[in-house]
């Protein structure tokens, strides 16, 4: 808990004491007439944050002014602390003004009645000397000043630095930014270097794309020719009476570079602005110089159409070899300012939307941005008379998302128009659903304008076997040369557990097959190598989302499910309405990788609101329950992020056919579930549960289910020790939900108001009624104990009968 969090449960000035003394470690404490008194500082606190600091201040003055008149011992430090706010100041700059007489006239008789004119002349004095805190948003920094200031003897403003880059912007923002009138929040980048890099009035660096200037005595920022006033300089100052400013000189061009930490997510993705890190740069150059030999600085041209400000080719020895373009104009002053790749070509370029004419050809001449130094290279190499290589890493954004499916929305709506470039539209007709991808974007792009050119590009897997790439592996001519994957973790700001591969490719001016297998090397979070992993190019014809037969709904309305009992809300491409002849289920399986499986993969008792499934009928359940268990059973990690679900190379025993039917039924995916009155379209609708393995009485049910399908299905099955032992520790806990008495609320929220509830609604219930403490919990430790036995037992099958590779 912070020291924020503390103070706000604090009900009396006594509280806030301690916890201030808690909070700092103070030593030595004494309680009396002043607050806290230690031999280096003075407090005065209060409760609740009624009193100003300059009230405070003054009531602390009014104590050092009596020590003085005594001769007794005054502390170098003073601090003032309420429920919610902090200062601190050094005593000796105050001493003037005790010595003034005209001050020693105006005290009053007690800290705690000092007159007005005292705390008008203290309040005049001291605005400049303390450096004030608000404990919710800078309770570090006041703690680390604190210390310093009793370690070190002076009042230190904290020191911005590559580490607390970040979280000194967010502040910068709240307290500067957006006081500036008429900005826009996407310039607050540009804002905050202006002011960061300067000690008030003097610049540390030249061709910033913004600039702090004075009006009088107050700050205004200039941009593009536009002057930039602040609506209130109040928390400027207070800003900077925290932050010290320049930053060190040895952290000043990397700060420059870490642009890219500051910019909001959503146009990260979009620009590709993921700053590489040092240590993946170092195991790219390797890579590459294992790859295209010792000399391929020196034989090799480079392009980098990414750019950013330079950090991936920080590594590089031959800058007169290098062009460096970027998005951004931000980013090529920040370069120029940093004196980053000096010798370089390094010029604003929008690789996807500059210089393509309307039928997708390339003409440099419609921007003319493109050095004629880089034409030069460009022909030559088309030529074969030069080496260029593209090393790029580019964004990583698409048009589509994983969790569009699940909202029943096809398109991710902060997405929109992110496949909408120029060459999308004009150049990758043949490139299929690879134009949903910026990357794939680039490559298509590269493929045309420079086919003989070798890419060395960081980018996602997708290209390499996505189902929906398959068009641009047959269309995109390439030879592999080699590669590694890294945790995605590696870059900052990107989230999810996945992998980021740094692959290296000699694109071809002739058809070429797309190779059938690809091997990397394996890159821990820390850039630690830690084996190997292959990548499969399969026929999507042979992927497991073909296997099952997809059977073609009726006529008959059904209503669509978001989970086990709640309806379809989505307004827009709502699915999952229509029903099946025959059909017992519905079978959500979107996507055919394990990113997805374990978050795509249900069953319901009624239609699902994102569609992407398959209605199950008795004849294909024990497909279905195959692919459930195979997409589910295997845990997800980053490594095995973008492997693909295959169709089995064998028969299947009727072993394994038995058991994935048990995970599947057992499974809290499985959300197949009974409930009547549920309401949707101006109607209400009763569910009925076919996936009930036990009857009625086995259970001890108070009557019959409404359905026996499961029952009937599995007599005369033989199942493994395994599974029966999940059957058996299953009836127990189904047994132990028809004991229960469950209160209004969790019948109402699982609908438990029919007796052939689901698996799903008795784990739900039970664990509910568990979470109350008012009755003995049920105990699902045996039966957890069962389900990863099974699970175990599948889980090399799943690669033996070729499910995965």
């Amino acid at each position: 808990m912070s020291l924020f969090e503390r103070l706000q449960k604090a009900s009396s000035e006594e509280d806030v004491k301690a916890e201030y003394i808690k909070a700092l470690h103070l030593k030595g404490v004494q309680r009396n007439l002043i607050d806290i008194q230690t031999r280096e500082v003075w407090f005065e606190a209060k409760f609740g944050s009624k009193k100003s600091l300059y009230e405070m201040f003054t009531q602390l003055l009014f104590y050092i002014h009596k020590a003085l008149d005594d001769g007794e011992y005054i502390p170098p430090f003073l601090c003032v602390v309420d429920s919610v706010k902090a200062a601190i100041m050094k005593t000796d700059v105050a001493l003037p003004l005790l010595q003034n007489k005209k001050m020693k006239s105006m005290w009053g008789k007690s800290a705690s009645d000092v007159t007005r004119d005292a705390l008008d002349m203290v309040s005049q004095y001291i605005g400049t000397h303390f450096v004030s805190f608000n404990i919710e948003t800078h309770e570090q920094e006041f703690i680390d000043t604190f210390r310093n200031a009793i370690d070190k003897g002076e009042i230190i403003r904290t020191q911005i630095t590559p580490d607390n880059l970040k979280q000194v912007f967010d502040k910068w923002v709240e307290m500067v930014g957006k006081e500036i009138v008429g900005a826009s929040p996407e310039n607050y980048a540009e804002f905050f270097y202006a002011d960061i890099m300067s000690d008030g009035t003097v610049s540390t660096h030249q061709h910033l794309s913004a600039e702090l200037l004075h009006k009088g005595n107050n700050p205004v920022f200039s941009l593009n020719g536009k002057l930039y006033e602040l609506g209130s300089t109040d928390g400027y100052s207070h800003f900077w009476t925290i932050y010290h400013r320049p930053p060190e000189e040895k952290h000043r061009t990397y700060l420059l570079e870490r642009r890219d930490s500051l910019i909001p997510v959503e146009e990260r993705t979009f620009k590709g602005a993921y700053y590489t890190p040092l240590p993946v740069v170092d195991k790219a150059y390797d890579l590459l110089e294992k790859t295209l030999g010792a000399n391929w600085q020196k034989n090799y041209y480079v392009w980098d159409m990414c750019c950013g400000v330079g950090n991936l080719e920080a590594k590089h020895s031959n800058h007169r070899h290098l062009f460096m373009s970027t998005l951004d104009e931000e980013d090529v002053n920040i370069m120029k300012s940093a004196k980053i790749c000096v010798e370089a070509e390094r010029f604003q370029y929008d690789y996807l939307n500059d210089d393509i004419t309307n039928d997708g050809k390339i003409d440099y001449n419609l921007t003319d941005k493109i050095p004629q130094s880089l034409r030069d290279v460009i022909h030559d190499a088309n030529e074969g008379k030069k080496k260029l290589l593209v090393l790029i890493n580019p964004p990583y954004a698409e048009a589509t998302s994983s969790d569009n499916a699940v909202n029943g929305v096809g398109t991710d709506a902060s997405k929109i128009g992110v496949a909408d470039t120029k060459f999308a539209r004009k150049g990758m007709d043949e490139f299929g659903k690879a134009s949903n991808e910026l990357y794939t974007q680039f490559v298509a792009r590269i493929s045309k304008e420079i086919p003989n050119a070798t890419l060395a590009m960081f980018s996602t897997l997708k290209h390499i076997n996505a189902q929906t790439m398959e068009k641009f592996r047959i269309q995109w001519n390439a030879k592999y040369l080699g590669g590694f994957i890294v945790h995605c973790k590696s870059f900052e700001g990107l989230k999810g557990e996945f992998p980021i591969g740094f692959l290296i490719w000699k694109t071809m001016n002739k058809p070429t097959e797309f190779p059938s297998e690809i091997s990397c090397e394996i890159l821990d979070k820390n850039v630690n190598a830690v084996g190997s992993k292959s990548f499969y190019n399969i026929p999507v014809d042979t992927y497991l989302t073909k296997w099952i037969k997809r059977l073609k709904p009726n006529k008959e309305l059904c209503i669509p499910l978001k989970n086990a009992v709640t309806p379809g809300t989505a307004t827009k491409d709502l699915r999952g309405t229509q029903w099946c002849d025959n059909a017992i289920a519905y079978f959500w399986c979107n996507s055919n990788d394990m990113q997805q499986a374990p978050t795509r993969t249900a069953l319901f008792s009624s239609g699902f609101n994102g569609g992407h499934g398959i209605y199950v009928t008795e004849n294909n359940l024990w497909q279905v329950s195959v692919v459930f268990t195979v997409r589910k059973v295997i845990p997800h990690t980053w490594i095995n992020d973008r492997d693909q679900f295959l169709q089995p190379n064998a028969d299947l025993s009727e072993e394994f056919k038995n058991d994935c039917l048990i995970y599947m039924l057992f499974n809290g995916s499985n959300l197949t579930a009974s409930a009547n009155n549920l309401e949707w379209n101006n109607r209400k609708w009763n569910i009925i549960n076919h996936f009930i393995p036990f009857s009625a009485s086995e259970v001890g049910a108070s009557s019959r289910f409404e359905s026996d399908f499961m029952v009937r299905y599995m007599r005369g099955k033989t199942f493994s020790v395994e599974a029966q032992t999940v059957l058996d520790e299953g009836r127990k806990i189904w047994q132990e939900y028809f004991k229960q008495q469950f209160n209004h609320k969790i019948r109402d929220e699982f609908k438990l108001n029919r007796a052939d509830v689901g698996w799903y609604q008795i784990c739900k219930a039970l664990n509910a009624q568990n979470g109350s403490g008012n009755t003995v919990p049920t105990n699902f430790e045996h039966f957890e104990k069962a389900y990863k036995t099974l699970s175990e037992k599948i889980q090399p099958q799943v690669y033996s009968y070729g499910f995965l590779k």
